[in-house]
């Protein structure tokens, strides 16, 4: 079975679903999800500085993370498993500004999101999970921030039944300390 590319327009500019060129035969699958001739060809713009992957247990959730400068668009996959991904636009003259949406990345959908710049991301770890991120931008972690996973302003509807509930959540010490969004709009007013 041979899929093509496809690019799949969200209800937040410049946030696109794509369904990568996958070929399945009796030995597996060849999957490419990521041609800058493809990519161009259809009008996205994705130059890759960096890629890097997180392995993460069920119950893990990588909050809502952006970075304060040099802002990093990122090509993000889920290569392993399966996860409960969002995306929340933090651009303030955006029509979008502080609505979320959230995919469910699936191995064996090959799907992918390509996440604009001025955007925060995180996902739920529905099950053992790898997840590739092909990054327009350097990670400088001196910019490294985010926004707490549960704020209520945002009021993301994470499906935490699926993992056992929220005291199976696991969390990173840094995604617990993470800001308010009233506490991000005041400090930054949005990007």
């Amino acid at each position: 079975m041979i899929q093509k590319f496809e690019f799949r327009e969200t209800d937040i500019d410049g946030l696109i679903e794509v369904t990568p060129f996958n070929v399945e035969d009796i030995r597996g699958c060849f999957t490419k999800d990521y041609s800058k001739e493809v990519f161009e060809a259809n009008g996205i713009h994705h130059e890759l500085e960096e890629v890097f992957y997180t392995t993460s247990h069920k119950g893990v959730i990588r909050a809502l993370h952006f970075q304060r400068v040099e802002q990093q668009p990122k090509l993000v996959r889920c290569i392993y498993g399966h996860v409960w991904d969002v995306v929340v636009d933090l651009r303030k003259n955006s029509r979008t500004y502080k609505k979320w949406i959230a995919f469910d990345l699936v191995e064996e959908k090959h799907n992918e999101i390509l996440v604009p710049a001025g955007c925060a991301h995180g996902y739920l770890v529905l099950e053992k999970s790898i997840v590739s991120y092909k990054c327009g931008k350097k990670f400088f972690g001196e910019y490294d921030d985010g926004i707490l996973w549960n704020d209520p302003d945002l009021a993301v509807k994470w499906p935490l039944e699926l993992v056992g509930g929220d005291k199976k959540i696991i969390l990173a010490d840094k995604d617990k300390q993470l800001q308010s969004f009233a506490e991000f709009e005041k400090k930054y007013g949005g990007f």
